[in-house]
């Protein structure tokens, strides 16, 4: 019950694939369209690079590259998500680049359930606090925090320096 609860409110939800995950609105800034992202050599894979937003310079995550699958491939619908979040007591602002994003959904606290036990792999899974249901789909809830590891986060911070 306490999940529900601590999980319940409005989730920016979004596409990767077919699966569908959702990042707690208020960590959102803003949705961009698709632009020109400039690599960063010798930074992991799934750092796409950086990208100008009004004069400040900010790294891209290709989600699907973190998440284990094939390359985001650029469509109408790809979109970069602003998102920012404090990692290792630092606010630090990047943009998830997502195949499409989907709507802002209202998760009930009824609607939660805790992740899926998904055995020695679960290390990999820490950032999905829990799992909403909407209808007939499942929403993978995000802690966009979690998403990288602080050695992750101050890779992305250099890049953006």
């Amino acid at each position: 019950r306490d999940l529900g609860a601590r999980l319940a409110g409005k989730y920016m939800t979004f596409l990767l694939g077919r699966e569908r995950y959702g990042l707690e609105i208020l960590d959102v800034r803003e949705l961009i369209g698709l632009q020109e992202i400039t690599r960063v050599p010798r930074t992991a894979d799934f750092l796409r690079g950086v990208i100008n937003l009004r004069g400040k310079v900010i790294p891209v995550v290709d989600l699907r590259l973190k998440f284990g699958m094939e390359r985001c491939e650029a469509t109408e619908q790809t979109v970069i998500i602003v998102v920012q979040c404090q990692v290792a007591g630092r606010a630090l602002t990047m943009g998830l680049l997502v195949d499409q994003v989907l709507e802002v959904l209202a998760v009930g606290a009824g609607d939660v359930e805790p992740p899926p036990d998904v055995g020695h792999g679960a290390a990999d899974a820490r950032f999905i606090l829990g799992v909403g249901k909407h209808a007939e789909h499942i929403v993978f809830l995000l802690d966009i925090a979690r998403i990288l590891s602080n050695g992750e986060a101050e890779e992305l911070a250099r890049a953006a320096a």
